[in-house]
């Protein structure tokens, strides 16, 4: 529901705020004075299509936003808000829009920016303009199935068979990309077979390279490796003048003088342990001295093992746990691989088993709606003719979508194509509504479809313009109380120069259009009870001060009793 409008230099309006309330909002005025600009300036809120010119002259950005209460029960609102990150602030949304003299606007969503055709997705779930061919969701044959469907009481049972369907297309898709995986099969199976057979024929282990690399390089360095290693055995032990020796007699020497002198003991011990721990590092360097051998048929081997790992990696990965990786995941391959026919036997029963259950269901949803469409058409046609169309004729068609094959086509939300079709006048044939010349018929055609499904239409605020061209008398009077009617559960904006329509307002508001200064202003505000009272007579009569006419309005008000202000 729309709380609040705020317009801001804006073709005539120069700053203009108004709150709204629920029910019947009435807005009437002279011809001229700028009702249009209203309707123009919400639709502009709401993603309609807008040029530079409505920007007021002098001025350089045109705005408008709005307060819109969001019903706890527009799923279709919740899901958009969620899909955009998008909280309402205590179940309200600010909409804000502007345009520039240089083309160029923006659109919030509260403080998140959104394109227009995003814009006109969400307000599509909010509300209905109708009269001025534009943001119509009357005119979109894709909400018709909604429309019928809401009546109908089926809207559950389509979402249950959409969630079917599209599992059915998911292992549709799976099925065939089993069948295109069956042609590249025995190609790819040879080369995951190949793969397999060479790695482990290879058998590579974890960090073999390396260990292989370092032994290349002591073979290939094996005569200086060699000159080293005796030379620190000779220093150590071999010469005369060896540390090992000479570290004997001195750790002999330190031993006997701790005997006669006791604080020579701890550096004895000290010198005993560097002779006992060279000792040792001594054995170990000669028992590496003694292993040392030069195997030129194990460097040959070493260097073609290293080849065969290179080629690995170059094939398979950068490591031998990348080799060993690729391997398992081949072998894992080929093992899909060969269950293909016994998965795609499986997958072929479960696509049979749904496309049975979708055509059941599909069936089921058809002949509740043929119902419910017979029903449906009736009401809105009973309506029409007490709206001034009287030889209308309003059909819902059902039609299948034809056949493929020998198998009926079936959609996400069923095998059936929906259209609402009108023949206006007597003699006419159906047709679609879009060829409706008279927006105040399409106008009188929304409102009786509201009318039927003011109980389960979810969009809560409607915007009638037009809706009273060529009427007048009883007609009137019937359109007037079938807005009072929706008005009770939906929030309506009605623009009437008819005071029979006038009077069942919950908030009248008028437009005047004013002088200040040297520039022309247009401004829209709520009427007391008082000044309805003199905007009804001035309907009436064209005198809000005649007599009579302030007489046939009091009578009017008092009749309906519709005077909340």
């Amino acid at each position: 529901m729309l709380e609040e409008l705020v317009i801001k230099d804006y073709a005539l309006i120069d700053k203009l705020s108004v709150h709204f309330k629920d029910g019947l909002n009435i807005i009437t005025g002279e011809t001229g004075a700028g009702k249009s600009i209203i309707v123009g300036a919400l639709s502009f809120m709401l993603g309609g299509k807008a040029e530079i010119d409505i920007i007021r002259t002098g001025c350089e950005e045109a705005s408008v936003s709005g307060i819109i209460a969001v019903g706890p029960d527009n799923k279709d609102v919740a899901l958009w808000l969620q899909g955009k990150d998008i909280a309402p602030d205590d179940g309200h949304i600010i909409i804000r829009r502007n345009l520039k003299r240089s083309g160029r606007g923006a659109i919030y969503v509260q403080d998140v920016p959104v394109t227009r055709n995003e814009l006109l997705e969400l307000t599509s779930y909010l509300f209905d303009i109708h009269g001025q061919h534009e943001h119509q969701a009357l005119l979109k044959k894709e909400n018709h199935r909604r429309y019928l469907d809401r009546f109908a009481g089926i809207e559950d049972q389509v979402q249950a068979f959409t969630t079917i369907f599209l599992e059915l297309s998911e292992k549709r898709k799976e099925l065939e990309t089993s069948l295109e995986l069956e042609k590249q099969r025995n190609e790819k199976q040879e080369i995951l077979a190949f793969a397999i057979e060479e790695i482990n024929k290879a058998n590579p282990k974890p960090g073999e390279t390396a260990e292989l690399e370092a032994e290349a390089r002591k073979l290939a360095e094996y005569e200086k490796l060699s000159t080293m290693v005796m030379g620190a055995a000779d220093v150590l032990v071999h010469s005369d003048l060896s540390v090992i020796p000479l570290l004997r007699k001195a750790k002999t020497a330190l031993e006997s003088a701790s005997v006669i002198d006791t604080s020579l003991s701890g550096l004895s011990e000290r010198f005993s342990d560097l002779y006992y721990e060279l000792e040792d590092a001594s054995d170990q360097l000669i028992d590496y001295k003694d292993s040392l051998r030069f195997d030129v048929n194990r460097l040959e081997a070493i260097e073609e093992r290293l080849t065969v790992l290179f080629k690995l990696k170059k094939k398979y990965g950068d490591s031998e746990e990348a080799i060993l990786s690729y391997r398992d995941q081949a072998e894992n391959e080929l093992e899909n691989l060969a269950k293909i026919e016994e998965n795609r036997a499986l997958l072929k029963d479960a696509i049979s088993k749904l496309e049975q259950e979708v055509s059941r269901r599909a069936s089921e949803l058809t002949a509740k709606r043929q119902a419910a469409a017979t029903t449906l058409a009736s009401r809105i046609t009973q309506i029409l003719s007490t709206l001034g169309m009287p030889k209308a004729q309003f059909v819902i068609q059902v039609q299948s979508k034809g056949l493929n094959g020998n198998a009926k086509i079936i959609g996400p939300y069923g095998a059936d194509d929906i259209e609402f079709l009108i023949s206006a006048n007597l003699g006419e044939p159906v047709k679609e509504l879009s060829k409706i010349a008279s927006g105040g018929e399409l106008s009188r055609v929304m409102l009786a479809i509201k009318t039927v499904l003011a109980n389960t239409d979810t969009v809560e605020t409607l915007v009638f313009d037009e809706i009273d061209t060529g009427i007048g008398g009883e007609v009137a009077l019937s359109v007037g109380e079938h807005l009072a009617q929706v008005g009770k559960t939906k929030q309506i904006f009605c623009i009437t120069h008819l005071a029979s329509i006038a009077v069942r307002a919950d908030n009248h508001l008028k437009v005047e259009k004013k002088i200040e200064g040297d520039r022309t202003v247009t401004t829209l505000r709520c009427l007391e009870q008082s000044e309805r009272r003199e905007e009804i007579a001035r309907m009436l009569s064209g005198d809000s001060a005649a007599s009579a006419a302030l007489a046939h309005a009091d009578e009017l008000l008092s009749k309906f009793n519709k005077g909340r202000n």
